[in-house]
């Protein structure tokens, strides 16, 4: 699978996708559902660019004139469909997309149409693309990634193939910042550890500046959380988060927390928790909160992540979720 050699974890998506590349057979509609960092995009621009390959062997070869366009985004037969800053809107597939599908491809047997974030489009637009995924021309294929496939309207859903992307193991994803991104050892395993599975967030914490600092200041905080009153919480967490990317990365941290919390309540074993290193504060949480209050506190992150996926003001979004907490 020559494309798809740079690709980690997610074997039966890429051998699908492989052998409808070899086969010629591909789906006219497809649905790639994952989180944020999951590899949906990566894993989308490789088998566009096996469908449009030219060469006679295994494709995609990444060397003919249509595998070097993919890769510099300017062929025209694989077309990225564009959206407003809040979504897509009905226009943006009727113009874009449904205009489009109706001219054969220029040069390739395929005309690809790549949709990022597709649980944005509005109703009236995925009603708009429902028509051309009804009745798609042969040489159509459309593919919609995204990280909540319940924003998609049945009928929508109904029509295309999904291909789920699952978590990828700590170990995959430690080998492959150390071998492809060279990072240390030490951030690597902590970087991998931290992501839960997935790549997109392992490469941003790997690299990104202070990582390690600012983990130890969310841990900090998470100790004596019960002892500080919200205000404070809040003040503490300005000096460590700057964006809602970096706050939906603290709540990823604290959700591992409290997962610990949970796990070693109902098994009273140390080796099943992630945060090892934190286990005489985890104990005590255990012992201290009951099963629904921790499911509770699990509940309250989610919905503050949903809020902040919603653009509800950050400061406000980590407030409701920290008096959940403190509750």
């Amino acid at each position: 699978m020559n494309g798809f050699s740079g690709i980690i974890g997610n074997e039966l998506i890429k051998e699908h996708m492989y052998k409808a590349i070899q086969e010629d057979k591909p789906y006219h509609a497809y649905i790639l559902q994952g989180e944020t960092g999951a590899g949906k995009k990566i894993t989308a621009v490789a088998f566009a660019a096996g469908l449009q390959c030219t060469c006679d062997g295994e494709r995609p070869c990444e060397y003919c004139v249509s595998c070097r366009q993919i890769k510099a985004n300017c062929h025209t037969d694989v077309i990225w469909i564009e959206k407003e800053k809040s979504g897509y809107g009905v226009e943006e597939i009727r113009n874009q997309l449904n205009q489009a599908v109706s001219m054969k491809p220029y040069t390739s047997k395929y005309k690809i149409f790549l949709i990022t974030e597709a649980e944005t489009m509005t109703e009236a637009a995925q009603n708009a693309l429902l028509k051309t995924i009804e009745e798609p021309p042969e040489y159509a294929v459309i593919i919609l990634m995204t990280n909540n496939i319940n924003n998609l309207l049945p009928t929508v859903r109904s029509r295309c193939m999904t291909l789920e992307f699952g978590p990828l193991t700590t170990a995959a994803i430690e080998e492959y910042l150390i071998k492809q991104h060279k990072i240390p050892d030490y951030l690597a395993k902590t970087s991998a550890m931290f992501a839960q599975g997935n790549l997109g967030k392992a490469i941003r914490y790997a690299t990104a500046e202070n990582f390690i600092q600012k983990k130890e200041k969310i841990l900090q905080m998470l100790r004596k959380i019960q002892q500080m009153k919200v205000f404070n919480i809040i003040t503490d967490l300005k000096t460590i988060i700057k964006n809602k990317e970096e706050a939906s990365d603290a709540i990823d941290l604290m959700i591992i927390w409290y997962r610990d919390v949970l796990l070693f309540k109902a098994t009273n074993d140390v080796n099943q928790i992630l945060l090892s290193e934190e286990y005489l504060n985890i104990l005590e949480d255990a012992k201290r909160l009951s099963y629904s209050k921790i499911e509770e506190i699990l509940q309250g992150f989610e919905k503050a992540k949903i809020r902040l996926h919603a653009n509800v003001n950050l400061e406000v979004a980590m407030e409701l979720m920290l008096l959940n907490i403190k509750e």
